[in-house]
């Protein structure tokens, strides 16, 4: 059987084939797989204690995110979800609360916040990183369509109708492509059934040479439930502030669980 892709356009990328929305229907079993994965991923880098923010997607909430702000807790970071019910777009005063969590955190601790962002939540995590460079350390976003045409989803139009506006009026707003000014990781999937892999691949620039691109096995109901992507973060969480290096995904089993995301 062909493998399913999805096809980039001048630029713009075509919404994820009905193949891979079938495809989604493997998420649970993405969950599932944490269990096995446990002792592995408790060998992972532990945190320094630093201040993260999880972002839900579209129409999640912070339950959706709870299996793995706990996995960063049990790493030793302090963990908080958005606290903001459920995510439908940027209605009013929903970014003004979040850009105040952020600086809050950051006078409550005296050091720097990491974002983490799964779809939608990670345009917001690097939308406020834009907003607030010196309140933020890094951002890791999940599945997070920030680059191409909004069409590149199939919930663009779930969009529009959770959150009443026109989304290709909303994303002509802001600068969706460029990058916040700090460490920031795009983690992707080729099978993605809700995103246009493309949409989510960084271009690095001389401006920030700090960003890069991260592709896992999953799908993007799975994305933050997906025991691979939980390492990544994990990884990427754990650098050093100051000290940015880009992942090493070369030697033993890495390279197959990790592919070439330029390939």
């Amino acid at each position: 059987m062909a493998k399913p892709k999805t096809q980039a356009i001048d630029g713009n990328h075509v919404a994820p084939s009905a193949l891979l929305v079938a495809l989604e229907f493997r998420a649970p079993w993405e969950l599932w797989a944490v269990l096995p994965s446990w002792p592995a991923l408790m060998r992972a880098p532990a945190g320094d204690g630093h201040s993260v923010i999880v972002f839900p997607g579209l129409s999640a909430s912070d339950g959706s995110t709870f299996p793995l702000r706990s996995y960063l807790q049990n790493l030793g970071y302090d963990v908080s979800g958005w606290n903001q019910g459920h995510n439908f777009g940027p209605r009013s005063g929903i970014l003004e609360t979040a850009r105040q969590q952020v600086i809050d955190t950051f006078e409550a601790t005296g050091n720097k916040v990491s974002l983490v962002g799964w779809s939608l939540g990670g345009i917001y995590a690097r939308e406020l990183a834009k907003l607030l460079p010196d309140c933020v350390r890094s951002v890791v976003t999940m599945g997070t369509p920030f680059s191409g045409s909004h069409k590149s989803t199939n919930a663009w139009r779930l969009y529009e109708l959770t959150s009443g506006h026109d989304i290709a009026a909303v994303t002509q707003s802001f600068d969706l492509p460029s990058a916040p000014p700090m460490p920031t990781t795009s983690i992707f999937s080729r099978t993605d059934g809700v995103v246009s892999w493309p949409a989510s691949i960084q271009q690095r620039s001389a401006s920030n040479p700090h960003t890069e691109n991260l592709e896992v096995f999953a799908s993007h109901i799975g994305l933050g439930l997906n025991p691979s992507a939980w390492w990544a973060l994990a990884d990427r969480l754990a650098q050093p502030e100051g000290q940015w290096m880009q992942f090493e995904r070369t030697g033993g089993l890495k390279s197959w669980i990790y592919p070439d995301p330029m390939r």
